[in-house]
């Protein structure tokens, strides 16, 4: 019964893998809903297209740079999960200026993308 659903997690862009620090977030979803509430009640629902992305911490260890982050284009992400579930973020990007964290030694990363499937 005592099935593992989170933990350690794994993350990978451009086939190197990163020092994962924490704030690990996947959002595989395409689209997103948002209700619509006229004066005589729901009428509905409107959906738009969103950006898939996959964002954490990583730790600044001396095989990271700035300026590789900042460098990510069209690139893949693979998050690997402790529930055993892995997605795969594709024509990625890093998304932002980053800024380091020196009190605590991290970056945090937001890679966004085209699509993001489950595997």
């Amino acid at each position: 019964m005592g099935q593992r659903i989170a933990g350690t997690a794994f993350v990978k862009a451009g086939n190197k893998q990163y020092d994962l620090r924490g704030s690990f977030v996947v959002s595989p979803s395409p689209s997103k809903r948002e209700g619509v509430a006229g004066q005589d009640g729901v009428h509905g629902y409107i959906e738009t297209p969103r950006v898939p992305f996959i964002k954490g911490d990583l730790s600044t260890t001396a095989g990271l740079t700035i300026a590789e982050l900042d460098a990510m284009t069209d690139i893949t992400v693979t998050a690997e999960l402790a529930n055993g579930k892995t997605y795969v973020l594709s024509g990625a990007w890093t998304e932002s200026a980053h800024e380091i964290d020196t009190g605590a030694g991290k970056v945090s990363v937001n890679w966004m993308g085209l699509t993001c499937d489950e595997i």
